[in-house]
């Protein structure tokens, strides 16, 4: 499989993320004996749930920083086991999940890596990749692999109480392989996201960072600073939300964690975008002191047929 410079199959040009020509290894082929999961949160309590539905694993073993989580997993039927030791969790382990805060996922792995069977597949649902793909590339031992992925699903709500099989159904799901990519993990990563029910794009590292830098990390900036502004004008004023404000700033509600170490890893892009949003904040500022309503109108219709123009998920 040739991959290009956008991670696509092909010779497409720069920048072009259109889909990849569907992957036709049966899905029936497809069978992990063990596989573990760190970070049994929402995202990796619905992997596990994906998994069980479709069949493709024997056992699930969690890890994760708090045990009380982990039992109420194994209750629950999520996973099979836990171990809280991460490196005896991944003993064995045909697949490896990596699905806690992607600020850990170096530090994880340095510590556990020597304990991956040589076949292991490692993954991951972070939301960013770019350099972190290439550092954890380069943790592996020999014989085993690591694929980049990120499936676009998931709530603002943390946990595993909404966690669902069907969270990946019909979502994006996007797998980022470089250069230095298994061909035979990357068909298996794919074929696996396909069996969820995923629609799977194969971009680069770096182009994914600036695609979600500028359609979901700045956004859940600009939410968190909504709340913020507010406050700063009078926190009493939050009272009287509507429905609008609620919609307009629902994922201020997410996870403090996860997205301190997502916007620390797309730092640049993160900079390099909020410049522009300032921008276009000023060129507001700029219509309202001179009275032109005009060009607010014309603005706000511009965002408005872009907006509609969004494809339907």
């Amino acid at each position: 499989m040739n991959i290009n410079r956008n991670g696509e199959t092909g010779t497409r040009g720069h920048g072009d993320t259109a889909p990849m020509h569907p992957f036709t290894e049966s899905p029936s082929r497809l069978f992990f004996d063990s596989v573990t999961i760190i970070g049994v949160g929402l995202i990796g309590a619905s992997f596990a749930l994906a998994l069980k539905k479709n069949k493709l694993c024997n056992k699930i073993t969690g890890h994760g920083r708090n045990e009380n989580n982990l039992k109420k997993a194994r209750d629950k039927g999520i996973i099979d086991a836990y171990v809280l030791d991460p490196m005896e969790a991944c003993k064995d382990s045909d697949l490896v999940l990596f699905a806690s805060p992607v600020g850990s996922f170096l530090d994880i792995a340095r510590k556990i890596c020597s304990s991956f069977k040589q076949s292991a597949i490692i993954t991951d649902v972070g939301s960013v990749k770019g350099k972190l793909v290439h550092d954890m590339e380069a943790l592996m031992p020999k014989g085993t692999s690591f694929v980049g992925g990120h499936p676009i699903a998931g709530s603002d709500r943390s946990g595993i109480d909404t966690a669902s099989a069907g969270i990946f159904q019909n979502a994006k799901c996007i797998i980022t392989p470089t250069g230095e990519t298994d061909k035979s993990a990357l068909k298996k990563v794919i074929t696996m996201w396909k069996t969820f029910g995923s629609r799977v794009r194969l971009i680069d590292p770096d182009i994914h960072d600036r695609i979600y830098a500028a359609v979901s990390h700045l956004p859940h900036i600009i939410a968190y600073e909504i709340v913020n502004t507010v406050a700063d004008i009078d926190s009493s004023y939050l009272e009287f939300s509507g429905q609008g404000f609620k919609d307009t700033t629902r994922i201020a509600s997410s996870q403090p964690e996860l997205w301190r170490d997502i916007c620390a890893f797309n730092k640049d892009n993160l900079l390099e975008f909020i410049e522009i949003f300032k921008k276009n904040l000023d060129r507001v500022s700029q219509y309202l002191r001179a009275h032109d309503s005009e060009s607010i109108e014309r603005d706000f219709k511009n965002a408005r047929t872009l907006r509609e123009g969004i494809g339907q998920d």
